[in-house]
């Protein structure tokens, strides 16, 4: 996506807060550290007050707490960055909003909903009706410029894709746009050290973020779980397996999980926007009893889950089973960012009678979905193009379209057999 005259490159999410300034009295961003909510909300503010936790910022945050009407005097759109840090913030915004009815007067930005318990009781309203909630996310292809944007899920649900040849792609690229993550700080870094800040993310939350509740968290334990949820990305699995995961790979019982505990770390990494769980499709489903109910794990971005198991771009290309698990990742992330930006959700299938899954449905608000399933190589093609069929065959109410999203792939055609999309991720856009 192009650039703004002040260097601001341009997110898929902008649109949606323009067009929400105009409904609501405010909007909050909410999203993991690092993803550009703060730069985002800059480029359609007027003004902005910082809140979060560095010294430079500890005199503004004092003052807000005594009085939290000092910083609700700017130029609207303000921004107020990391609002959280002053709790009150939160009903004080949502009384002004609806004292006067201007829409467009405040953009709150979040990194974590984890408070401790006398912040939480600072916050008595939901906002409902005032203050609207957006979830924002590490960069997509498209946002960060490595994709064309030829194929759109927008014209995939309409039938008006066309066939294109497209740019070739090859394994060391894909690679890089894993290992370096979707994260705006990192898109210009040398290849050789893409794989620092990711690591460096993941340290600060272990060593800070996860104890900002005040609740002291063992951080061998949490990361271990980390090294759990990694080695399980993209994969369908519950608890159970998470716990005896962590078990095999550590001799140290001291590192192991209680239940207890794997529920309270899982509940901090969703509050911390690091985990995303794709939810189980079971709507208009010809035999519901056996569809899964599962969810599929994944990390917000697949940089964290590489950077959990020490892996660089180098040892990602000579590991192919890994790289597929980590493609999955990337192209369900982007998958995500695109169809919520179109008011959509993103699930995973799976029959447990048959066996049948599908990686992706992608489903709009009015019901309409598309099947789509991920390989990594053109050799993966015809296995795909089976379990579409298969699920083609299975389902009640028929998918809108059918899709294979490749790696190593450089066209976006539909096969005359089975209508069926093939394209590669680098020339997906919403």
């Amino acid at each position: 996506m192009a650039l703004t005259e002040d260097g601001y490159k341009k997110r898929i999410i902008d649109e949606k807060i323009k067009q929400y300034l105009k409904i609501f009295g405010a909007i909050s961003l909410e999203g993991p550290k690092w993803c550009g909510k703060t730069w985002t909300a800059k480029n359609h503010a007027n003004s902005a007050i910082y809140l979060d936790d560095s010294t430079e910022n500890f005199d503004t945050r004092a003052k807000a707490k005594m009085d939290v009407s000092i910083i609700l005097n700017e130029e609207y759109p303000e921004l107020i960055d990391e609002w959280g840090e002053v709790p009150e913030i939160w009903d004080a915004v949502r009384h002004r909003c609806d004292k006067d009815k201007i829409r467009g007067k405040y953009i709150l930005t979040e990194s974590t909903t984890l408070r401790k318990k006398e912040d939480e009781e600072k916050i008595h309203h939901s906002g409902a009706g005032r203050i609207d909630k957006m979830k924002m996310y590490s960069m997509s292809l498209y946002e960060s410029g490595e994709s064309s944007g030829q194929a759109s899920l927008s014209k995939l649900f309409d039938g008006t894709q066309k066939n294109y040849t497209t740019n070739k792609v090859v394994l060391e690229d894909l690679a890089k746009y894993i290992v370096r993550g979707g994260w705006p700080e990192n898109l210009d870094t040398d290849d050789e050290v893409i794989h620092v800040l990711p690591k460096s993310y993941l340290n600060a939350v272990i060593n800070h973020d996860i104890n900002k509740d005040g609740v002291n968290r063992d951080i061998n334990k949490m990361n271990m779980l980390f090294k759990s949820l990694a080695r399980n990305e993209s994969t369908i699995v519950n608890n159970n397996t998470l716990l005896s995961d962590v078990e095999e790979f550590t001799t140290n019982k001291d590192y192991q999980l209680s239940r207890n505990t794997l529920l309270d770390y899982l509940n901090v990494l969703t509050k911390l926007y690091l985990i995303e769980n794709q939810e189980a499709y079971s709507t208009n489903l010809r035999s519901r009893d056996n569809v899964g109910k599962s969810a599929k794990r994944h990390f917000t971005d697949p940089s964290l889950a590489c950077a959990a198991l020490g892996i660089t771009k180098d040892k990602l290309v000579n590991d192919i089973k890994t790289f597929g698990f980590m493609f999955e990742s990337l192209v369900e992330r982007d998958l995500r960012i695109y169809i919520e930006s179109l008011g959509g959700k993103i699930y995973h299938y799976r029959n447990n009678k048959t066996g049948l899954e599908v990686d992706a449905i992608v489903e709009l608000p009015d019901g309409e979905y598309g099947a789509i399933e991920i390989k990594l190589g053109a050799n993966e093609i015809d296995d795909a193009k089976i379990s579409l069929n298969n699920f083609l065959n299975e389902v009640k109410v028929k998918p809108k379209f059918r899709c294979i999203i490749c790696g190593l792939w450089s066209a976006i055609i539909k096969d005359p057999e089975t209508d069926i999309y093939i394209l590669p991720i680098t020339a997906l856009k919403p």
